[in-house]
């Protein structure tokens, strides 16, 4: 077998071994050709023509297979990682000296096989993009615009926006790394990067919008869908150079906003669409764990919250299902019906010494509790085993419905699209970007919310399209819908829980440009380290910065072995001033000793017997603080602000708002400086111009200055506005 692939995977940071990269020829830089073989392959040569003319047989060079972005790490988890392993060799070249416009015909032979005829076309960069429109005040500079065209077809187009000295770039979506991009070079890909974002610089949620703060105030938006670079004073140091992808006919949308941060976010999200109020109850504290796997455990844990006096408002299950077609409670007994087909409760019988005896019972014991229920989700139908029974006939009735996502197959036709990515490999994909699909496959699980009575759904995984060959519904490709597939994800789930009379409470890992307008959002899977909560922290307020109201993160981390209590305490202190609180923790298989982020459970494996008690302090603190952030989220989406927003926003001209990066106003009245240095006795914090009040021992300090603060562990430093300190003195007040 000799395979090549041309598009590869799709993987964006990655070139398969079989794949051509880049997939566009450029000219002036090389092309690398390769292919994956069976392993009774010996040589593989390269059969090729430029502009029809026969040029000299290549031999390939072997070297070791790289698939998906897997050589030995990278992937969700690390027994996904291991499956991606194979026998099979990978062979590559690499050709040089292109010339823009040439033709390019190329095969792979070797002794007794080939592979079929592959033809592409070498692009060249021209100058000028009349495609280019700027809307708002232009700004991009002369002289710096060009396309990247190959035959008749624009594929690109570069062009340049100033820089002046001492401006900060902010945003981009939820960003890992820092807050201000400045110096750096990025881009607009949804990716879902296991652990180590802030390292890796990838992000589930990007967006081509940014502030440009400091000097005359401004911000920009790249009105497309498509990957965008950005290369923001990396190169030269008073440019930001910005390359988007565009269809064949080249034409890009530059909208240019300016003003004060609060300015440029609202004109953005006039474009993007704002948040959408959702009940206050969101605000209390999420509590889920991924061994949470029972009626039983899921109840043993309302009681311990229960038993040590921990309020709590939400509850996720990740693992309720029968892990094969998500809609169906594991051990469930119910005949296999047309995959098509709206369940009902009735459809089910629930054995009592199954794992869920009485779903239905046990959300109605969490409601009578003050607890709402949310479930998993994943956008696939799992293929993998081989499916059987009701996952078989989910299958089939999504292709015969016409329901899929579909990728072109090597002869031109299409095909359904099989996930490329290393969790749920092989999954097929419903195209919830469109209406009627979406309505298809949520229908199949709205007995969740009607009968059942759950009040939400987390809606994981929306990062599993990749490649640019894939094919939507509506005719158009990857290249354009991939990004956008994780907002009509949230949407449709939204739309579900709104048909049924309920609000549209979805909590998902990854977006684009218009999440803003669906639901909530945590920050995804990431380790229990210091370094992991400030990259965390930068993620929520760049996510704010884009407009992102509802955010929240697994408080000191939800994989590997748990935390210290110094780090878990801290990161909940930090948690009860963010949109929403939550903890959460990774399967392990159930070995022990347990890795649940339950306060009990990080009081046991660490010994400490403080963090029960300062962690209830938090979480009552936290209930009391309710009513506050439902206010202040009611005028923020009404103004077009975030309700965690970077200091920036209220004092754009001052350096010190950048010093001290992991600082932020929770509505209007409060100001956070939490400690995310391990060992740190306190804090040094700058407080805008005004006068404010510590919330937890009222002394008064007049503002634009620098303070320090010890912050003992069972205290947070934050200030109040002076003018809000009587109103809001009761919510610090202990117990």
């Amino acid at each position: 077998m000799i395979r090549h692939r041309p598009f590869g995977s799709g993987h964006p940071y990655s070139a398969d071994t079989e794949q051509r990269s880049p997939v566009d020829p450029v000219a002036g830089e090389p092309l690398v050709l390769g292919v994956r073989t069976s392993a009774g392959v010996e040589s593989v040569e390269l059969d090729w023509r430029r502009d029809g003319v026969e040029q000299e047989r290549i031999a390939l060079a072997p070297v070791p297979r790289n698939s998906r972005g897997q050589l030995v790490d990278g992937g969700h988890l690390a027994s996904a990682q291991a499956r991606l392993a194979r026998s099979a060799g990978g062979w590559r070249t690499e050709l040089t000296d292109l010339v823009a416009g040439e033709e390019l015909r190329y095969r792979f032979v070797s002794p007794d096989q080939s592979t079929r005829w592959f033809d592409t076309v070498v692009a060249g960069w021209q100058e000028g993009a009349p495609g280019l429109v700027e809307r708002g005040s232009s700004r991009v500079v002369a002289g710096t615009v060009s396309r990247l065209v190959a035959g008749d077809a624009t594929l690109r187009i570069r062009f340049a926006l100033p820089l002046a000295p001492g401006e900060r770039v902010v945003g981009f979506g939820e960003r890992y790394d820092t807050l201000d991009q400045r110096g750096l070079q990025l881009d607009s890909m949804v990716f879902e990067q296991y652990k180590n974002q802030g390292a890796e610089r990838r992000t589930y949620l990007p967006m081509p919008f940014a502030h440009v703060v400091g000097a005359s105030g401004w911000g920009f938006h790249v009105r497309t869908s498509r990957r965008v670079w950005f290369d923001v004073g990396a190169s030269t140091a008073e440019l930001l150079w910005v390359e988007a992808e565009t269809g064949p006919d080249g034409a890009l949308e530059l909208s240019l906003f300016d003003g004060s941060p609060r300015e440029v976010l609202r004109d953005f999200l006039g474009e993007a669409g704002r948040a959408e109020e959702l009940p206050d109850w969101v605000f209390r504290l999420w509590a889920s764990g991924n061994e949470w796997n029972t009626q039983a455990e899921i109840m043993r844990q309302a009681d311990l919250h229960r038993d040590h006096d921990i309020p709590v408002g939400s509850v996720v299950i990740e693992a309720w299902s029968d892990e094969s077609t998500f809609t169906t409670w594991r051990d469930a007994k119910t005949t296999v019906v047309d995959g098509a087909e709206p369940r009902t409760l009735s459809d089910f019988s629930f054995p009592a010494e199954g794992a869920w005896p009485d779903p239905k019972g046990m959300t109605d014991e969490l409601h009578r509790r003050d607890i709402r229920l949310h479930l998993w989700q994943i956008p696939l139908i799992k293929m993998r085993p081989h499916p059987a029974g009701q996952v078989r006939a989910d299958a089939e009735a999504a292709i015969r419905d016409g329901v899929l996502i579909r990728e072109q197959a090597p002869d031109g036709s299409l095909r359904p699209y099989r996930n490329r990515g290393w969790w749920f490999p092989l999954g097929l994909m419903p195209d919830l970007t469109d209406e009627r699909a979406a309505r298809w496959w949520t229908e199949k699980r709205r007995y969740l919310v009607d009968e059942v009575g759950i009040d939400g759904f987390k809606t994981d995984g929306g990062e599993h399209a990749w490649g640019r060959d894939l094919v939507y519904l509506d005719g158009r490709t990857g290249d354009e819908k991939n990004n956008t597939f994780p907002v009509h994800y949230a949407e449709a789930y939204g739309e579900l829980l709104r048909r049924s009379g309920k609000a549209p409470v979805t909590f998902s890992r990854a977006g684009f440009t218009g999440s803003q307008a669906h639901g909530a959002f945590w920050a995804g899977d990431e380790n229990s380290t210091w370094e992991a909560f400030r990259w965390s922290m930068f993620a929520g307020l760049n996510a704010a910065a884009s407009g992102i109201v509802y955010w929240g993160w697994d408080l000191a981390g939800f994989s590997g072995d748990v935390p210290t209590a110094e780090l878990y305490l801290r990161s909940a202190a930090a948690a009860t001033f963010v949109p929403i609180m939550q903890y959460h923790s990774e399967f392990n298989h159930h070995r022990t000793p347990s890795r649940d982020r339950t306060p009990w459970n990080i009081a046991e494996r660490t010994g400490d017997d403080t963090v029960i008690p300062v962690f209830r302090e938090f979480a009552k603190l936290r209930e009391r603080l309710v009513p506050y952030l439902a206010d202040e989220t009611r005028r923020a989406i009404a103004a077009g602000e975030p309700l965690m927003r970077p200091l920036f926003f209220d004092a754009p001209d001052a350096a010190e708002a950048f010093a001290h990066p992991f600082q932020w106003m929770l509505g209007d009245e409060l100001l956070v400086a939490p400690v995310v240095e391990e060992g740190a006795a306190g804090v040094t914090a700058w407080l805008p111009p005004g006068e404010w009040v510590d919330a937890f021992r009222g002394t008064r300090v007049s503002g634009d200055t620098i303070v320090e603060r010890d912050v003992p562990v069972d205290e947070a430093a934050v200030w109040i506005r002076a003018a809000a300190a009587e109103r809001l003195a009761g919510v610090f007040r202990r117990d």
